[in-house]
């Protein structure tokens, strides 16, 4: 990235200040992205555990399969998700806060009595799939934020911090030498000058 400067005081003055801009925000940016560094391994390691309950709890499901075509799967439905949101070092996340079901009233009598059992187990799986969905949807925000903020550092420390440094150097040095030809246009003027009222006197 070429940085556009002018030759000036001005430009000079301009440039330094997003120097400084750049140099002071840069610390924030790395913490940050530390930060959701750190938020995507944990919510990784979430993502995984729901991922081994799951199947744990599919697993007891298939286990009392041959009762399961007894079961009536109209009993249990999800009515309503729940949720809120929350700000992860900078990043609006989608929170789980509960799964509300709807169970039809059934017989406890003219029912198989492992009917309660399977109400419960059907909600335990279904909860745990849709806080699997929130945790993915979480992982997926984070991981892009986190790879937005890692460009944004590596602009930052690979690109514009030593671009801008580069051309305040190339200014200061550019000003600092037509101020030396200045002054030594100016004691060649006044040596001249005084070698005419030398010859003159």
């Amino acid at each position: 990235m070429a940085i556009k400067f002018q030759y000036n005081k001005t430009s000079l003055q301009q440039l330094e200040k997003q120097l400084k801009v750049r140099v002071r925000t840069l610390p924030i940016i790395k913490n940050k992205e530390s930060a959701l560094r750190m938020e995507v391994k944990r919510c990784k390691a979430e993502a995984t555990e729901l991922e081994e309950r799951l199947e744990r709890d599919i697993q007891a499901y298939e286990a009392m399969f041959a009762l399961w075509s007894e079961f009536d799967p109209t009993l249990i439905k999800v009515r309503d998700v729940l949720l809120s949101v929350k700000k992860i070092a900078g990043v609006r996340v989608p929170m789980l806060d509960s799964v509300e079901f709807e169970v039809r009233p059934f017989s406890l009598f003219s029912t198989p009595k492992w009917y309660a059992d399977g109400v419960h187990l059907l909600k335990r799986l279904a909860h745990t799939a849709v806080e699997r969905e929130f945790v993915v949807a979480k992982l997926g925000l984070l991981e892009h934020a986190r790879k937005k903020t890692t460009q944004k550092v590596n602009l930052f420390e690979k690109v514009q911090i030593p671009g801008y440094q580069d051309a305040v150097r190339k200014i200061k040095r550019f000003m600092e030498d037509e101020e030396n030809l200045s002054k030594s246009s100016q004691k060649i003027m006044k040596s001249h000058q005084e070698s005419r009222k030398e010859t003159e006197a």
